[in-house]
C-alpha cells in the first residue's frame, strides 16, 4: 500500500514556486512543470537544518569527498555503475550540461541528433552551442514509442557529432530496453558519435518488471564516447537546490566537456550537496513509498482516461510522473494546453517538445488534486461535443 504521507501537501502559492506562481490569481491548477508537490524526505530536511545551524555559507570545495563517496556507492549499488571519483563532474543543473555536451562535440556549425518528442532543452541546446539540430521522430511499434532506425541513418550528416538521449524518457515515460540501447551503442560506434544520456528520472521506475539500463555501464568501447547525466533532484524533489553531475570515464572527453563550461558555469550549491548526500545515503525507504504512491496515481490516471477522457489517448509508461496525452483526436492540433487552461487545467503543451497536438500532465501530486485536474479535463472535453 502507498504511504499516506503523500496524501497531503503544503501550500505552495507565494513560495517562489514557478509551478504554482505561473497561474497566480487564477483558478487554474498547475500540472505542467516537472516538480512534485510533496515534501522532501525528513532526512534531507534534517541535513539542511544541520548545515544551516553552522551559519557559514562560503564557497564550497570543488571535489567534496563526502558526497563523492556517497554518489559512487549509490551508482554501484543502485545502477551497477562502477565509476571512479575522477569520472564525476559536479554541475548546477542538467540543462547546462546538455549545452556543454553539444559544445564539446564536433566543431561550430556541426550537427546534433536527437529524437522527438523530447524535453525542450534538448532542442534548444544545439543552437545555443553553435550547432545544428537534427530531429528524428520516434515511431510507434505495438503500444510504445521507439527509435526509427532507418530514419536515423538517413538523417545523419558527415558532421554529426553527438546523439542526445533521454532515458527514462521525458515526456513519454519510456524506459528503453537493453536491446534498444545496444542497437543505439552500435549506431554511435558505427558513426563515431558521442552519446549524451540524460538519466535524471532513473530512480522513478514505476513498473516492477522494468529495469533502467544506465549508459554509464555500457561496453568498454562506449566509455570513450559517453556522457551520462544524473541528479537526485526529480526523485527527492530538490530541483531548486541546484545539484547534479556527469559521469565521463574518458579523460579527454571529460576535459572537453569541462572546458565547454569555463567562464559561465557556476559551482554546485553547497546546500544541494548536503541534500544529495542525505537523499542517496538515507532515503531509500522514502523513495520506495514514493514509487508506490506514484504507481497508484499512474494507474488511477490510466483508468480515468480510459473511462472519461476519450478520444484523448495515452500510451503505457514505465517511469517518471509525467503522462503524455495525444489531444489531436479532439481536433486540437495547435495549442491544446491553451484550451485546457480555459477549463482550469495547466498542462505543458507538446509543441516545445517537438510534438504539437499533445499535452503533458504531471501527476506528482496528491491523488485528490490529480483527480480534480482530470475531472476538469473531462468537463473540457465534454464542452467540445
Amino acid at each position: 500500500m502507498p504511504s499516506q504521507q503523500f496524501d497531503s501537501a503544503p501550500e505552495r502559492r507565494n513560495t517562489q514556486s514557478i509551478k504554482w506562481d505561473k497561474y497566480a490569481g487564477t483558478d487554474i491548477l498547475p500540472f505542467w512543470i516537472a516538480d512534485m508537490d510533496f515534501v522532501s524526505p525528513p532526512e534531507v530536511i534534517d541535513a539542511l537544518h544541520k548545515r544551516l545551524e553552522h551559519g557559514v555559507f562560503g564557497y564550497g570545495t570543488k571535489e567534496p569527498a563526502k558526497i563523492t563517496a556517497t554518489v559512487l556507492t549509490y551508482l554501484r549499488d543502485s545502477h551497477d555503475v562502477h565509476a571512479a571519483a575522477e569520472d564525476l563532474v559536479w554541475l548546477p543543473g542538467l540543462v547546462s550540461a546538455l549545452n556543454m555536451a553539444c559544445k564539446a562535440s564536433g566543431e561550430t556549425g556541426s550537427s546534433v541528433i536527437t529524437c522527438t518528442p523530447v524535453y525542450p532543452p534538448f532542442l534548444s541546446a544545439p543552437a545555443n552551442s553553435g550547432r545544428t539540430l537534427i530531429d528524428v521522430p520516434l515511431i510507434t511499434v505495438g503500444d510504445r514509442l521507439t527509435f526509427d532506425w532507418p530514419a536515423l541513418e538517413a538523417a545523419l550528416r558527415p558532421d554529426t557529432g553527438i546523439f542526445l538521449l533521454c532515458n527514462p524518457h521525458n515526456p513519454t515515460g519510456i524506459c528503453y530496453t537493453q536491446d534498444e540501447l545496444e542497437k543505439l551503442c552500435a549506431f554511435c560506434i558505427k558513426h563515431d558519435l558521442i552519446l549524451c544520456s540524460d538519466e535524471i528520472h532513473c530512480d522513478l521506475i514505476l513498473s516492477p518488471d522494468t529495469k533502467h539500463h544506465s549508459a554509464a555501464c555500457f561496453s568498454e568501447e562506449m566509455h570513450s564516447r559517453t556522457i551520462t547525466l544524473m541528479a537526485p533532484s526529480k526523485t527527492y524533489n530538490i530541483a531548486g537546490l541546484g545539484f547534479s553531475y556527469a559521469i565521463i570515464r574518458d579523460k579527454k572527453l571529460r576535459q572537453k566537456f569541462c572546458q565547454a563550461g569555463v567562464g559561465f558555469l557556476p559551482d554546485v550549491n553547497v546546500l544541494g550537496g548536503e541534500a544529495a548526500e542525505a537523499a542517496y545515503s538515507q532515503c531509500e525507504p522514502w523513495r520506495q513509498d514514493l514509487i508506490s504512491y506514484l504507481r497508484e496515481n499512474r494507474d488511477t490516471l490510466y483508468n480515468f482516461a480510459e473511462a472519461h477522457l476519450a478520444p484523448l489517448t495515452i500510451k503505457p509508461m514505465d517511469a517518471t510522473y509525467l503522462a503524455w496525452f495525444d489531444a489531436r483526436p479532439l481536433g486540437l492540433k495547435e495549442n491544446p494546453a491553451t484550451f485546457f487552461e480555459k477549463h482550469g487545467v495547466g498542462l505543458s503543451d507538446g509543441a516545445p517538445f517537438g510534438n504539437p497536438g499533445f499535452v503533458r500532465f504531471n501527476f506528482g501530486c496528491t491523488k485528490a488534486l490529480m483527480l480534480e485536474g482530470l475531472q476538469r479535463m473531462k468537463t473540457a472535453i465534454a464542452s467540445i461535443a
